[in-house]
């Protein structure tokens, strides 16, 4: 087995989506508790390892359509370097590892776990072939690691959180449609998804712009609702949507002027604006949710 290939089958530069996770941990007050933070350090590895799986059967599922994808062709099964057989192999042996930790963990998590891979798997056979139901799909990717991150550590988080965070997925998700019609030409060209035949770029646009406005408004929200200013002690996080609002803007710009491929993701590890938004906005968020403790530790 070429073990270089099996690295790149895993897809691990994928595995920031899985951070996802740490936004729990973060908003409950426990970022700086080992007891909260090691639970979540592990539940990250083992949503990592199980994504990875669900890249594997997704690889093996389309590596026929992969082969006449202008980039998807270069993946390990596509381009010839790894056989099915030997992926499938790696699939099994990473639930394997996944499922050493079956006590470590919330039954809840294990849940979630279980769902994201079902989902995922049912995505890959089929459900990616139904409109906007293969939007939804992926965007419950992204919600699942939320709730998964809320199980590993047994903690409340607020409705307006939760739904910020279902708008933050379906704006991913749309904006992965939107480049992937892009780079396929309107889906008309050869090994393009049969689903993007369906799409139009207007109305993609116009979800896109819905998502985006829902994820402004509901995270400005939750900034300033009693539940949050209770916990806080603070109305300050209001502060921080203004970079959740360039953040919007920067990836709008970048999706507008096509320097993206079919990977959203991609577009927040490489462009560095957008990447030191996402690190200012972090440290303002524990600045201002921390401030007690950080001010303790600074006497």
């Amino acid at each position: 087995m070429n073990l270089r290939s099996a690295v790149r089958l895993l897809r691990p530069t994928q595995w920031v989506k899985n951070l996802f996770l740490v936004a729990p941990l973060i908003f409950s007050r426990h970022l700086f508790d080992g007891r909260y933070a090691w639970r979540v350090m592990l539940a990250l590895v083992i949503f990592s390892v199980v994504s990875s799986v669900v890249y594997i059967v997704n690889d093996i599922a389309d590596r026929d359509a992969d082969r006449l994808h202008p980039v998807k062709r270069l993946r390990p099964i596509a381009a010839g370097e790894l056989p099915a057989w030997q992926a499938l192999l790696v699939a099994v042996v990473l639930l394997a590892v996944a499922g050493s930790f079956w006590t470590w963990l919330d039954a809840r998590f294990w849940s979630t776990v279980i769902l994201y891979l079902g989902l995922n798997i049912a995505y890959s056979v089929w459900l990616k072939r139904v409109i906007l139901v293969d939007v939804f799909i992926i965007a419950a990717g992204f919600m699942l690691r939320v709730l998964a991150g809320v199980f590993a550590i047994d903690v409340s988080i607020s409705p307006w959180l939760v739904l910020c965070t279902l708008f933050v997925s379906v704006f991913l998700a749309v904006s992965k449609r939107r480049a992937e019609l892009l780079l396929n030409d309107g889906a008309t060209s050869a090994g393009s998804r049969p689903v993007l035949r369906e799409y139009d770029r207007e109305v993609v646009d116009q979800m896109m712009t819905v998502a985006a406005s829902g994820m402004a408004i509901s995270y400005a929200l939750y900034t300033v609702a009693d539940r949050t200013v209770k916990i806080f002690g603070t109305e300050n996080l209001i502060f921080t949507t203004v970079f959740v609002l360039f953040g919007i803007f920067r990836y709008l710009f970048l999706i507008r002027q096509k320097k993206t491929d079919d990977n959203p993701m991609h577009v927040l590890i490489s462009d560095v604006p957008l990447m030191l938004n996402i690190l200012a906005w972090f440290a303002a968020c524990v600045a201002i949710i921390y401030a007690e403790e950080i001010h303790h530790w600074l006497r």
